[in-house]
C-alpha cells in the first residue's frame, strides 16, 4: 500500500511536469500555425501513457537502480580494491553507451553523410570507450578527492584545442555526441555509483565529490570523436565522393500492435540488460555477495523497463511527429522571432519533463539535506536549455561558427566555477549531461536540420548539428548562477534550519509532566496541552503487515513503529529447547489519543478477521508523560481533555475548530515573541 501511494504521488507529479509541453504545443499550433493536428486524439492518449510510464520509471529507480548502485559502491569502497572499482566504472560507461539507441541512430546518419569516411560501428566504439574512460577517470577523482573543476577545465582546454585541428564536418557532430551518450537509464546508475563512493570513503562529501561523473561522460566524447575525425579525414580517402542532400523529414505516428509492443519492450530490455549483467557479475563473481532484497531490486528493474517503454511509446503516439511537423512549419515562415520563441519554449518544456533530470534533482535535494530545491534546480536547468537552444537557432540563422560560441560558453563556465559555492559545481557540470535525452533530442534535432535545410547557404551537415551541444552547455551556467543566488539569499539546509529552530523552539509548559507536548502537523512547532494517550499493539503475520497499517490509517492513525516479532505458540512453549522461533511475524506499535483506540482496534480486527478466522493479537494500554508525538491540528482539537462538543451542527463544529486554530496561533506567536 505504501508503494502504491508513492506511485500515485509520482503520477501526479508526472502529469504536472508534462503540462508545459502541452501548453507550448497548443499555443503554437492554434495561434501561430492555426491548424488542428489530425492525430490529436492519438497525441492525447500518448501523453497519458507518457505520464504513467514516467511514474513507473521513477518508482523503479527508487526501489531498484539507486539502492543497488549505492550498495555496490559502498561494497567496493570497503574492499579498497581500486583496480576493480576502476574496471567496474569503465564497464558501466562502455556497456551502457554501446547499446544507447540515440547513439546508434546518429552513428548511422554520420556514416551515410560522410562519403564513407566515418564507420558507424567504429564511431560507436570510440564514443563508448570515451564514456568508459570518463567514468573511470571520475571514479579515480572521487577516490583521490581531487577538486572536479581542475579536471573539467583541463577537458575544456583539450576540447577547444582539438577543435582548431578537427575538420569542420566533424565538429558539430562531436559536440552533439557529448550530449546524447548519457541515457535515461545510465544517468541514475552512474549518479548512484558516484554518490555511493563519496558516502563510503572517509573524508569525501557526497554533494561535492559524489556528482561529476556525468559531466566527464559528456566531455570526453567531444575530444575522442574529434580526434577520430582528424584521423579519418586526413588519413583515409572517401570511398565515394557524392553530393548528399539532407532533407528534413517528419516522423510518422507509431503503428501500435502486438508485434511492435513486443519488439519495443525487447529493445528496452536490450538497453537495460548490459547494466544488469555488469551488476550481477560484480555482485556475485567479484564481490561474492548476495543482493539484499533481490526481489525488490528485480521488481525495480522491471518497473524501469515497463515505464521506459511506456514513456517512449507515448511519445511516439503522435507527440514526436506533431513536434517535428511544427518545427518544420515554423522554419518555413518568415519571422525568425517566432523560431527563437519556439526554440526557447520547446527547450524549456521538454527539459522539465526529462526523466533523467528528475532523478538527479531528487538525489541532489536528498543528499544536500534540502539546501538544493529539486524543482528550483530543474527550473534553472530548463532555462539553461531554453536559452541554449534559442541561441543555437540564432547561430544557424546567422551562419556563425559553432566553436566560437562554445569557447565563449566554456570561458563563462570557468569564470563562474571560481564564483559559485563548492557544493553546486559538480551538480552544475552534471546538469549538462542529463538534459538531452529521450524527450529533448528528437525535437531539437528536427529544429536544427529544419533550419539548416530551409535557410539558403546553410549546410545541414555543418550547420544542422550543434543544438544539442548548446542545450548541454548553458544549463551549467544557469545552475551555477542558481547556486550563487541561493548562497546570497542565505538559504539553509534542513539540518541547519532544525538546529536554529531548537534554539528558539516554543515549548509551552514542556516541563509540566501532566501535559502532553505534541508537534503540530508534524512540523517543529510544538505545543503542550492536556491529552490522554494509549498504545495499541498489533502482532500479525508478515504478509498481513500492510493490511493492518492500511486499516489503522483508515481509522485515523497517523504513524506506526514496525518491529520484528519472533514467537512460539502453545504447542512449542512446553519444550522450547527443541522448537525454533518462527521469525515471520511483525509487531505494530501505534501511539494514539485514547479516544481513537476503539475505532483503530475495531478496524484492524475486522479487516484481518483476528476474532474469527484470521491470525493475530491486538491489545492496548494507557501511557503517560507523552512528549514529542506529531498530531494534526484537527486531532489536537478533537481529542484534547478540555474539548467541549458544540451542538450537533456541522457549521458550529467547523466554526469552533477555526476559533481553536486562531487561539493556538496566538499562543504560539506570543510565546515566540517572549523567547526572542
Amino acid at each position: 500500500m505504501t508503494q502504491f501511494n508513492f506511485f500515485l504521488k509520482l503520477l501526479r507529479d508526472s502529469f504536472r511536469d508534462l503540462l508545459p509541453i502541452v501548453v507550448v504545443i497548443l499555443f503554437f499550433q492554434l495561434t501561430i500555425i492555426q491548424d488542428v493536428p489530425e492525430n490529436w486524439i492519438s497525441t492525447t492518449i500518448g501523453l497519458v501513457i507518457v505520464g504513467f510510464g514516467l511514474a513507473l520509471f521513477l518508482q523503479g529507480l527508487e526501489i531498484g537502480i539507486f539502492p543497488i548502485g549505492e550498495s555496490l559502491a559502498r561494497d567496493f569502497a570497503k574492499s579498497k580494491n581500486i583496480i576493480w572499482i576502476l574496471f567496474f566504472g569503465f564497464l558501466i560507461g562502455f556497456g551502457t553507451t554501446i547499446a544507447e539507441p540515440a547513439l546508434a541512430v546518429i552513428a548511422d546518419k554520420a556514416a551515410s553523410i560522410s562519403s564513407g569516411r566515418i564507420d558507424a560501428t567504429i564511431l560507436r566504439l570510440v564514443v563508448a570507450a570515451s564514456v568508459g574512460f570518463a567514468i573511470l577517470l571520475g571514479v579515480f577523482r572521487i577516490i583521490k578527492g581531487h577538486p572536479i573543476h581542475y579536471y573539467i577545465i583541463a577537458g575544456y582546454i583539450l576540447v577547444v584545442g582539438v577543435t582548431f585541428f578537427a575538420p569542420k564536418e566533424i565538429i558539430g557532430l562531436a559536440y552533439d555526441l557529448g550530449g546524447v551518450t548519457t541515457s535515461t537509464v545510465t544517468v541514475p546508475l552512474v549518479a548512484a555509483l558516484g554518490i555511493g563512493l563519496a558516502t563510503s570513503i572517509k573524508g569525501r562529501n557526497p554533494v561535492i565529490d559524489g556528482f561529476g561523473l556525468i559531466a566527464f561522460a559528456s566531455l570526453t566524447p567531444m575530444i575522442f570523436v574529434q580526434i577520430y575525425g582528424i584521423a579519418v579525414y586526413n588519413l583515409f580517402e572517401a570511398k565515394e565522393v557524392a553530393d548528399i542532400a539532407i532533407h528534413a523529414t517528419v516522423s510518422s505516428t507509431a503503428n501500435i500492435n502486438i508485434s511492435t509492443i513486443v519488439s519495443g519492450i525487447l529493445s528496452v530490455i536490450k538497453d537495460v540488460a548490459p547494466i544488469l549483467f555488469i551488476i550481477l557479475f560484480f555482485q556475485y563473481i567479484v564481490l561474492r555477495k548476495k543482493i539484499q532484497n533481490v526481489k525488490t531490486v528485480f521488481l525495480g528493474f522491471g518497473l524501469v523497463i515497463i515505464g521506459l517503454y511506456a514513456f517512449i511509446l507515448g511519445l511516439e503516439m503522435g507527440l514526436f511527429s506533431l513536434g517535428e511537423s511544427m518545427a518544420f512549419q515554423l522554419t518555413k515562415g518568415k519571422s525568425v522571432l517566432i523560431i527563437y520563441t519556439f526554440a526557447f519554449a520547446i527547450g524549456f518544456s521538454t527539459t522539465m519533463a526529462e526523466p533523467a533530470l528528475m532523478a538527479i534533482a531528487k538525489k541532489a535535494k536528498e543528499i544536500s539535506d534540502g539546501k538544493i530545491n529539486d524543482f528550483a534546480l530543474r527550473l534553472f536547468v530548463a532555462f539553461g536549455v531554453a536559452i541554449g537552444i534559442a541561441l543555437g537557432a540564432f547561430r544557424i540563422v546567422d551562419g556563425g561558427h559553432i566553436h566560437y560560441y562554445i569557447i565563449f560558453g566554456y570561458i563563462l563556465v570557468i569564470i563562474l566555477t571560481f564564483m559559485a559555492p563548492r557544493y553546486i559545481i559538480p551538480i552544475a557540470y552534471d546538469s549538462g549531461g542529463v538534459t538531452t535525452s529521450t524527450v529533448t533530442v528528437p525535437l531539437v534535432a528536427a529544429l536544427g536540420i529544419g533550419l539548416a535545410t530551409s535557410i539558403e547557404g546553410r549546410s545541414p551537415l555543418i550547420d544542422g548539428f550543434g543544438l544539442i551541444a548548446f542545450a548541454s552547455l548553458f544549463p551549467m551556467i544557469t545552475v551555477m548562477l542558481y547556486g550563487i543566488f541561493v548562497e546570497k539569499l542565505g538559504v539553509k539546509s534542513d539540518t541547519e534550519i532544525e538546529a536554529a529552530n531548537i534554539l528558539r523552539d516554543t515549548l509551552i509548559d514542556a516541563e509540566n509532566m501532566d501535559l502532553a507536548t505534541v508537534n503540530i502537523d508534524g512540523s517543529n512547532r510544538r505545543h503542550s496541552l492536556p491529552m490522554d494517550f494509549s498504545a495499541v499493539v498489533i502482532i500479525v503475520p508478515e504478509d498481513k503487515k500492510l493490511d493492518a497499517i492500511q486499516a489503522a490509517s483508515k481509522a485515523g492513525a497517523g504513524g506506526v513503529t514496525v518491529l520484528k516479532a519472533d514467537g512460539i505458540g502453545l504447542d512449542g512453549i512446553g519444550n522450547f529447547y527443541r522448537t525454533s522461533f518462527e521469525a515471520n511475524g511483525v509487531l505494530l506499535l501505534f501511539l494514539l489519543p485514547s479516544a481513537m483506540v476503539n475505532s483503530v482496534i475495531k478496524e484492524i480486527i475486522h479487516s484481518l478477521h483476528i476474532t474469527t478466522i484470521g491470525k493475530g493479537i491486538a491489545f492496548a494500554f494507557p501511557i503517560t508523560h507523552m512528549k514529542g508525538i506529531s498530531l494534526t491540528r484537527h486531532d489536537i482539537f478533537t481529542h484534547r481533555k478540555d474539548h467541549k462538543n458544540p451542538e450537533n451542527n456541522h457549521e458550529n463544529a467547523k466554526e469552533a475548530e477555526e476559533r481553536f486554530n486562531q487561539e493556538l496561533e496566538k499562543e504560539l506567536y506570543n510565546d515566540t515573541s517572549k523567547n526572542s
